[in-house]
């Protein structure tokens, strides 16, 4: 009985870790596209006229 209660906690542990890894990549991911967008914006601020 404990074997089966240790191969959930592992397998419940490593995919745990491994979402927190997906999300820690996604959320580096989207902060520098956004980084690249806005900076381009600014490069071509003078272009626009509002």
């Amino acid at each position: 009985m404990d074997e089966v209660i240790f191969k959930k906690i592992k397998r419940t542990g490593v995919l745990n870790l491994a979402m927190g890894i997906v999300a820690v990549v996604a959320g580096i991911t989207t902060g520098v596209l956004l980084i690249v967008s806005g900076a381009k914006l600014l490069a071509h601020k003078p272009d626009k006229l509002f």
